[in-house]
């Protein structure tokens, strides 16, 4: 199981999309407070559909509270880090993984990145970039680990409109 980790997300709208990722991905969403917005916000709605309703999501009262439910290894995407999401081999872990992301205005705080660096990610960029915005960030991530697992219990075809809708 892929676990997406959001520590104290403040903006809705990338909350909300990034439910929309974690439910087409299969994915579990755990939100760390305090969070910039109520779960109930317009905003939120609108950007995650109605799959907001139907993403697995667990909201944490702090980051002690998160770890201590969670025990495990965990992968951490910040400006920081020195090697690329992709550079890591997802398929040796063993058990759940989980890719840690930090809120919007200041990331994952020094303290906790601190205590394991050679698990701190960063997506590459232009070195005068700061940052990509936290929705697309996730699903970069999300998919690059889909990618190495080869897309567990994921459709890699049209179910809805039907595998064959081009051709028709």
């Amino acid at each position: 199981m892929i676990n997406v980790v959001l520590y104290e997300p403040e903006i809705p709208q990338n909350t909300g999309n990034i439910m929309r990722t974690c439910m087409a991905a299969n994915c579990r969403l755990h939100l760390i407070k305090p969070l910039g917005f109520s779960m109930d916000e317009k905003h939120l709605r609108r950007s995650g559909m109605d799959y907001r309703d139907v993403c697995d999501y667990t909201i944490y009262e702090n980051w002690d509270d998160f770890t201590s439910k969670n025990p495990a290894q965990y992968i951490y995407i910040t400006r920081y880090g020195k090697k690329s999401p992709a550079s890591f081999d997802y398929t040796a872990l063993k058990g759940d993984i989980y890719l840690i992301f930090g809120k919007e205005s200041t990331g994952i705080p020094k303290s906790i990145l601190s205590h394991d660096l050679d698990h701190c990610f960063r997506l590459p960029m232009v070195a005068n970039a700061r940052s990509l915005n936290l929705s697309n960030c996730v699903a970069i991530c999300v998919y690059e680990v889909l990618r190495q697992l080869d897309y567990p219990g994921l459709s890699k075809h049209e179910c809805i409109k039907g595998e064959d809708w081009l051709e028709r």
